[in-house]
C-alpha cells in the first residue's frame, strides 16, 4: 500500500492505475441512504484503519471505503501474532482488537485530506477502547461520532467484533437502544445529519435478529452492514490442529459467505427492504456479490476476497454486475 501511494503521488501515474482498475459507468450508480455511490462495491472497515489511503483505494475503483475501526484513544491492539491465513479455506482470522491511531489523528488526517474532484464516499466505524466498560460504551461512541462528523459520510457502530472483550454483548438491545439515542440526539441537533449504520455479527439467533430489526425502526436505523466476522470454526478444510495453534479470532472469507447471504436475507425479509443492508462476508467474485444484491443488500463490501483476489476485484465485481 506504500508502494501504490508513493506511485499515485504521481498524477500520471495514478490516472494509469485508475484507468486500468476501474469501471467506471453510469449503470453502476446508486443512491441510499441520501448519497451517491459511483459503484456499489465498497472496501469493509479494518483494512484502512487510520484513513491512509483512501485516495489509492479510490484509484482502485472501490466506490466507496469504510475507515476504523476508530476508537476515542489510540490503542496497540492485541499482542502479535493477531493476523492469519488459511488458504485451503480462502479465509483469514483475526483478532486485530481496534488497533488504531486514536481519533483525534485520524480526524486530524481527514481534515488534512485533499479532495480534489474525489467521488469516493468515506464511512466511519466507530468502537470502544478495549478498557472501557460497556455501561459507558456510549460515550466512547459519541465522542467518536464528534469528532469525524465533519469529515465522513456516514457512520458504522461497530458492536460485533469479536475480538474487545465483551463487546458483542452490546449487541443486546437494551445496551444498542442506549447508544443509539445518544447518536441521533446528537445527529438531529446537525444541520445536515449523517446516515448512522449498525453492523452486526454473523453469529446471531433469530431471536437476536428479531430485535435487531425491531430496533432498526424504534431508533431510526439509515442501514444495516451484515455481517462482521464469525467465531465458529465449523466445515474448515484448513487441519483442525492448525486451527487450534493459531486460537481465538474472528474468521472472514468464504466459510462466512453463506451465513452472511442469510442473515442479509433475514433482515431484508424483516424489514420489508425498508432499511439499506450493505453486504459483507464471503464476497470475492460478481457472483457471490450479485447473491448478496438478490438476497436484498442495496451495496456489497470486500476486505478478504481483496487479500486474495488483488487488486482487479472491484473492475471484476462490477463488469459482472453490469452484464447481471
Amino acid at each position: 500500500m506504500d508502494m501504490l501511494r508513493s506511485a499515485c503521488s504521481l498524477g500520471t501515474v495514478k490516472k494509469l492505475i485508475s484507468n486500468s482498475f476501474s469501471c467506471k459507468d453510469t449503470a453502476l450508480q446508486k443512491e441510499v441512504f441520501g448519497l451517491s455511490f459511483t459503484n456499489p462495491v465498497g472496501l469493509g472497515a479494518g483494512f484502512d484503519k487510520n484513513a491512509l489511503y483512501l485516495n489509492e483505494l479510490e484509484a482502485l475503483g472501490f466506490g466507496f471505503v469504510e475507515i476504523g475501526t476508530v476508537t476515542p484513544l489510540p490503542q496497540p491492539g492485541n499482542d502479535k501474532p493477531r493476523l492469519f491465513r488459511l488458504p485451503a479455506d480462502k479465509a483469514l482470522i483475526n483478532r486485530m482488537g481496534f488497533n488504531n491511531n486514536g481519533v483525534k489523528a485520524v480526524a486530524a488526517r481527514l481534515a488534512a485530506r485533499k479532495k480534489g474532484n474525489s467521488t469516493l464516499v468515506v464511512g466511519g466505524n466507530i468502537g470502544k477502547n478495549k478498557m472501557t466498560a460497556n455501561e459507558d460504551a456510549w460515550k466512547d461512541y459519541s465522542i467518536c461520532f464528534s469528532a469525524l462528523f465533519d469529515y465522513v459520510d456516514y457512520f458504522v457502530v461497530n458492536v460485533s467484533s469479536p475480538n474487545t472483550p465483551g463487546l458483542r454483548a452490546l449487541q443486546d438491545k437494551d445496551s444498542l437502544k442506549q447508544i443509539f439515542s445518544v447518536l441521533q440526539n446528537s445527529n438531529q441537533a446537525k444541520t445536515n445529519p449523517k446516515p448512522i449504520l449498525l453492523k452486526i455479527a454473523p453469529d446471531l439467533t433469530q431471536e437476536q435478529l428479531d430485535d435487531i430489526i425491531s430496533l432498526s425502526f424504534e431508533v431510526n436505523l439509515d442501514g444495516l452492514v451484515a455481517t462482521n466476522t464469525t467465531i465458529s470454526r465449523e466445515g474448515l478444510a484448513t487441519p483442525e490442529q492448525t486451527i487450534v495453534t493459531i486460537g481465538a479470532g474472528g474468521l472472514s472469507g468464504k466459510p462466512v459467505r453463506e451465513r452472511s447471504t442469510e442473515v442479509v436475507q433475514y433482515l431484508s425479509k424483516g424489514t420489508g427492504g425498508k432499511i439499506p443492508i450493505i453486504a459483507s462476508g464471503g464476497i470475492f467474485t460478481g457472483a457471490d456479490a450479485t447473491e448478496k444484491i438478490n438476497a436484498g443488500a442495496s451495496l456489497v463490501q470486500v476486505w478478504t476476497g481483496f487479500i486474495y483476489e488483488g487488486p482487479s476485484i472491484v473492475k471484476n465485481i462490477c463488469k459482472h454486475l453490469l452484464q447481471a
